[in-house]
């Protein structure tokens, strides 16, 4: 029986690998929409667009972290008010709704692994907005609703810190990289998939509603993950150097910690993404990453 399928935000980083990851499905339909074709704070155009889906997996956001904190009412009307009106039409419709959220709900001082019922207190703009999403979802949608919270994101596709680091290789000797925050690096690439296999468990009714951690296992630093890069890349991780974050300061504020537990997946039968550095491993094999470092050794 084929599943129709909605991805918002089809053209940023995690959309297009989610389309890619059920475009293989010969059981999947599949429709996405870029922010250009919807503007999920229209509630209008969102009951349009969900209409006739079973599944919509809503990866459109404000992501721009430091832009929020300049603009906290626009970032909040796309990752507030505009996953309401998304959760809204699938409430009215009885599709599943798939919501990425963040670790950055956290206020980042805890020691272990933040579990998924955790006591929420964000400490910027972007993180308020992406709790008002969460809790939209787990208002309006308390059985067919999955808030997915995820962190340090990076893929083939747009802007993140991997890339970012095997381009920099091929412009400067040494790289200043900070060491003092926490996190989970997690390919999107994974992220998908394991987006797809929840969506196809909460409709077989395996997986609850409810907040799911999709982030890697273990936890490293941004420096960690730096050097870990150079390394696989065939590239010298001694031209990493740890800094503190004072170092870049930033108009919004990063949690020192943002580490996430993953007690959700186990309960529902489901198993959780795999460690970051298989993740990376695997994400660096692939022709977009290769590509970058096999520039950065020629370089060097």
């Amino acid at each position: 029986m084929t599943t129709s399928w909605l991805v918002t935000g089809a053209r940023g980083l995690l959309g297009r690998d989610v389309l890619a990851e059920l475009g293989a499905d010969p059981d999947a339909a599949v429709t996405g929409l870029s922010r250009d074709q919807l503007d999920i704070t229209d509630p209008t155009a969102v009951r349009a667009a969900v209409d006739g889906h079973r599944v919509v997996v809503n990866c459109a956001a404000w992501t721009d972290v430091d832009g929020a904190e300049q603009a906290e009412a626009a970032a909040t009307a796309v990752n507030g008010t505009g996953v309401r009106h998304l959760a809204r039409a699938c409430a009215d419709s009885g599709a599943v709704l798939l919501h990425i959220s963040t670790d950055y709900v956290f206020p980042g001082d805890a020691r272990q692994p933040y579990p998924e019922d955790a006591p929420t207190s964000p400490v910027n703009a972007y993180g308020r907005g992406k709790l008002a999403g969460e809790r939209a979802v787990v208002e309006l949608l308390p059985r067919t609703g999955c808030v997915v919270r995820t962190a340090w994101l990076y893929g083939a596709h747009g802007s993140n810190f991997v890339a970012t680091m095997l381009r920099l290789a091929a412009q400067r000797e040494m790289l200043d990289v900070v060491a003092d925050q926490h996190g989970q690096p997690t390919w999107s690439r994974a992220l998908a998939g394991q987006l797809a296999v929840l969506g196809r468990a909460a409709l077989a009714g395996r997986a609850p509603a409810g907040i799911y951690h999709g982030t890697a296992g273990g936890h490293t630093t941004w420096y960690g993950l730096a050097r870990e890069t150079f390394r696989l890349s065939g590239l010298d991780p001694e031209r990493i150097r740890p800094v503190g974050s004072v170092a870049f300061p930033r108009p919004a504020a990063r949690p020192a910690f943002g580490v996430l537990g993953h007690s959700s997946w186990p309960r529902t039968g489901l198993v959780p993404l795999p460690r970051w550095d298989a993740q990376l491993t695997a994400a660096l094999d692939t022709p977009a990453f290769a590509a970058l470092a096999a520039a950065a050794r020629s370089s060097s």
